[in-house]
């Protein structure tokens, strides 16, 4: 049991991982992007009309994504000083419905965003010439991953393990 625990903690970590790189590279493309409708705007007097279409998009991967990583690194927003106040016990509880919350969200998120791609699937997103769904695709996908790291919180907190640095890598540790 500990070694499937171990593995699964060992892809999520893989995966948190891949999603920040995916959100890291976002953030210099749409800081690229950024740049040239600057250069192209100021300097050769031809705003590129892709360019503000693209960099809703990225910027759509790389918050969804990087707050995915937060949930799992325990770097979302919460009340510290609660847990300062509290005993462990309570504190204990509150986390697991804290962790709860946030996995609903997370479900909740994946499943209207399926519902909004679909819907909107058929439109196109004029300047970039793509399905209209494609703004949706972060939201399902960073749904998807809060969704999955607040699980493996989760299953931590009920089962009253807490994960050392040696079972469960970090973003930091894996990088």
């Amino acid at each position: 049991m500990a070694s499937v625990l171990n593995a699964t903690r060992r892809a999520l970590g893989a995966l948190s991982t891949g999603a920040l790189w995916v959100a890291g590279a976002g953030m210099v493309a749409m800081t690229g992007v950024v740049g040239w409708q600057v250069f192209a705007r100021y300097v050769l007097n031809d705003t590129p009309s892709w360019a503000e279409p693209m960099t809703l998009q990225l910027m759509g991967w790389f918050i969804l994504l990087g707050a995915a990583v937060g949930v799992r690194e325990s770097f979302h927003l919460g009340l510290d000083i609660l847990q300062q106040i509290l005993p462990p016990v309570v504190n204990r509880g509150l986390e697991i419905v804290n962790l709860l919350l946030i996995l609903g969200f997370g479900v909740a998120m994946v499943w209207y965003s399926v519902l909004l791609a679909i819907g909107t699937w058929t439109a196109t997103i004029p300047v970039l010439d793509i399905p209209g769904g494609f703004d949706f695709l972060p939201l399902v996908a960073g749904g998807a991953l809060i969704a999955l790291f607040a699980a493996e919180r989760l299953f931590d907190r009920i089962a009253g393990i807490e994960p050392t640095a040696a079972s469960m890598p970090s973003v930091q540790e894996m990088a």
